[in-house]
Order: C-alpha cells, then sequence, then structure tokens
C-alpha cells in the first residue's frame, strides 16, 4: 500500500511539475532563458537522483569521478569522465548524442 501511495505521490509530483512550470513562465517577467534555467535545473537533479544507474552503466571505475555530486549536471560528469577514458560503450553513446564539445564545455571544476 505503502508503494502504491508513493507512487500516487510521484505522479502528482510529475504532473505539477509540468504544469507549475508552464504557469510560472507566464508569471516571470524576464522570460529570456526560462526553459533553458528549467532544463538545466531538472539535469543536475537528475544527475543526483539517478546516481546509481549513472554509475553502474555509463562509467567504468565509479571513484574519479562519479555522478551524484550536487549542483553538477550530467553533461559536466560525462565531460569529466572523457578526458580520465572511463566511459562505458552506453556512456560513449550518450556523449554521441550529446556531442563531445558540449560534454567538454560542460566540465564544472
Amino acid at each position: 500500500m505503502k508503494q502504491l501511495v508513493g507512487f500516487l505521490l510521484f505522479l502528482v509530483a510529475l504532473f505539477l511539475i509540468f504544469v507549475m512550470t508552464i504557469i510560472n513562465f507566464f508569471e516571470v517577467k524576464h522570460k529570456q532563458g526560462y526553459f533553458r534555467s528549467t532544463a538545466l535545473n531538472l539535469d543536475m537533479w537528475g544527475n543526483v537522483e539517478f546516481r546509481t544507474f549513472l554509475n553502474n552503466h555509463l562509467i567504468k571505475n565509479k571513484i574519479p569521478n562519479p555522478f551524484g555530486l550536487q549542483g553538477e549536471t550530467i553533461s559536466s560528469v560525462l565531460g569529466k569522465n572523457i578526458l580520465t577514458d572511463n566511459l562505458t560503450r552506453q556512456g560513449k553513446i550518450l556523449v554521441r548524442i550529446l556531442t563531445e564539445k558540449h560534454c567538454l564545455d560542460a566540465i564544472i571544476k
């Protein structure tokens, strides 16, 4: 029962994020970059929230540059792992999709 309640809360939260993002867009005065900022925040959240999956599937060695650091994007972690040749095959595929340049430019020191 607790899992069902948790799942329902998850669905409500996803719905509210989507709806409130659109509503808030019309409330803010400076709309330039609004959705990019939201995407960046979701990217940083995803890096922390999905760290176990990302660490298990996208990088070989979890020690030097793992996923999950608060305030860092997925692309930044990928970029750091490009430099240390620490990407798995799946990690390299994601880098090809995002582009290596993007991942390297995204590195947060």
